[in-house]
């Protein structure tokens, strides 16, 4: 396996929301999470293998363990102890309205290289998801998000490297807004579930909260829903903030 230079998050790093989709291609589960133990790198030669649990673990080319991808429970479990249940999506105008403010405030930022929130990525090359404050809530940052027909498969859905991608920056989004995350955080781990099928060229909806923060640890929710707010994937994820 060789993450392609396109799939980077920071420079020289691949972005986690694909490696953990291509990591979750390979097990048949509704819901996986996936465990960051390092920085992926693209264009380098990596190696997929089951585990005797039925996991999956990405290595090095020096045997080093990078990330580790296990069947988990599903995110919608009604058995304790149960996720709380995502906040209500906003409306794809307000959605709409808060990834243009945000886009107007971070144009600086166009040197930040990130197929998922890249300023400087088009449709076709990155996903744009650049998630801002909803007005009327504190609760929510979220974008509108039309997938490029680039990025599906042929039947014209996305793969779960896509949807997984497009569920991670919206938690650093969060952070950034709502929280107190502080810059160069990284995705430690990323657990996800896609109910329905997310399709290329309809308009979706993108959005994050901040469940839990603790010094440098941040616990978000993400979710994907269809212009109506029915929700096509929902994730939790990690971030960490640098040491200093």
């Amino acid at each position: 396996m060789i993450v392609p230079a396109l799939y980077q998050g920071y420079e020289g790093i691949a972005f986690g929301g694909y490696v953990a989709g291509r990591l979750a291609e390979a097990l048949d589960a509704k819901t996986v999470r996936v465990d960051f133990r390092g920085p992926v790198p693209v264009e380098t030669e990596l190696v997929r293998a089951g585990l005797p649990d039925g996991g999956v673990e990405l290595r090095g080319g020096d045997g080093r363990v990078l990330a580790v991808a296990a069947p988990a429970p599903g995110l919608d479990d009604a058995a304790p102890p149960a996720p709380p249940a995502p906040p209500a999506p906003p409306t794809l105008a307000e959605a709409a309205r808060a990834a243009e403010e945000l886009r107007g405030v971070w144009r600086h930022d166009e040197g930040h290289d990130c197929f998922g929130c890249g300023m400087g990525r088009t449709s076709r090359t990155g996903l744009r998801t650049h998630c801002g404050r909803v007005p009327g809530r504190a609760d929510v940052v979220a974008c509108d998000w039309t997938p490029d027909p680039v990025h599906a498969d042929p039947d014209g859905t996305l793969p779960p490297h896509i949807v997984w991608g497009a569920l991670d920056c919206p938690g650093n989004w969060a952070g950034r807004l709502l929280g107190s995350q502080r810059a160069g955080a990284m995705t430690a781990s990323l657990t996800a579930s896609s109910p329905r099928p997310v399709r290329a060229g309809a308009p979706h909806i993108t959005y994050a909260w901040v469940r839990e923060e603790s010094g440098r640890k941040h616990r978000y929710g993400m979710a994907v829903a269809d212009a109506h707010g029915e929700l096509c994937a929902v994730g939790e994820a990690l971030w960490v903030d640098p040491r200093d």
